[in-house]
């Protein structure tokens, strides 16, 4: 299996077209062996020139409520009495650390994107 590291966009944009090409290989043969290489690569080559931001806290909410349908009701749960959901929805109040911990488990929205500073406490720092 000759691979090597990936270190230019020519070099990225020949493995993606490779790795198009491997897409039907079956598990446990050696062009199933060689995909799982490539990508294994392409996902290092992606996160040092692509790292993708993490999106903002409450709009991380946002969509989540809208994907499950959620009401601001409830978030109740999860953050409080429904004027204060309406707060933190407004960015008028921070999250706290646990509304935070109650929105990870009860959204399963990643603790590292809650924790972050939303856009609005960014602005006002």
């Amino acid at each position: 299996m000759d691979i090597k590291p990936i270190k230019t966009k020519a070099d990225y944009r020949a493995v993606l077209k490779e790795i198009e090409g491997l897409m039907t290989a079956s598990a446990n043969t050696p062009e199933g062996e060689r995909l799982d290489v490539l990508v294994t690569l392409v996902e290092a080559y992606e996160r040092k020139h692509y790292p993708m931001e993490l999106p903002d806290p409450i709009e991380a909410i946002k969509f989540r409520m809208d994907s499950l349908g959620l009401k601001p009701k409830d978030l109740q749960p999860m953050i409080g009495g429904l004027n204060r959901v309406y707060e933190v929805l407004n960015y008028t109040r921070p999250l706290t650390l646990s509304m935070i911990r109650r929105l990870h488990e009860g959204l399963g929205i990643p603790a590292e994107c809650l924790i972050k500073p939303s856009q609005q406490q960014q602005q006002a720092a």
